[in-house]
């Protein structure tokens, strides 16, 4: 069983192309659940949650994220957040969202 068994194909290489930019930042782990993926260098910096027509990323950061594209902040610790964006293609793996992902990468290792 895979975490992309009942995703459109667009959601399956909307992750390959965010997995290609991450692996760029430096090693990465990326260790699939049932419904989920943790991308991790040392710990876990990024969630991919694969549904239907998108991929809803989850961004650790030590402050929330103040940008449209995120859909959602939650604290989870006092110098730590979630922050979700909603990824429909390939082409929202920009620029920006590698920034936020290699923010986050340093914040963990």
């Amino acid at each position: 069983m895979s975490a992309f068994d009942k995703s459109d194909p667009a959601v399956r290489a909307t992750y390959d192309r965010l997995l290609l930019r991450v692996r760029r930042i430096g090693p990465v782990v990326a260790e699939e659940k049932n419904t989920s993926i943790h991308l991790k260098s040392r710990a876990a910096f990024a969630g991919v949650h694969p549904l239907k027509s998108r991929l809803d990323l989850n961004i650790v950061s030590a402050a929330p994220i103040a940008d449209p594209r995120v859909v959602k902040r939650e604290q989870i610790s006092p110098s730590r957040y979630h922050n979700l964006v909603a990824l429909s293609s390939p082409r929202d793996v920009d620029a920006q969202l590698v920034d936020w992902l290699k923010t986050a990468y340093e914040l963990v290792s």
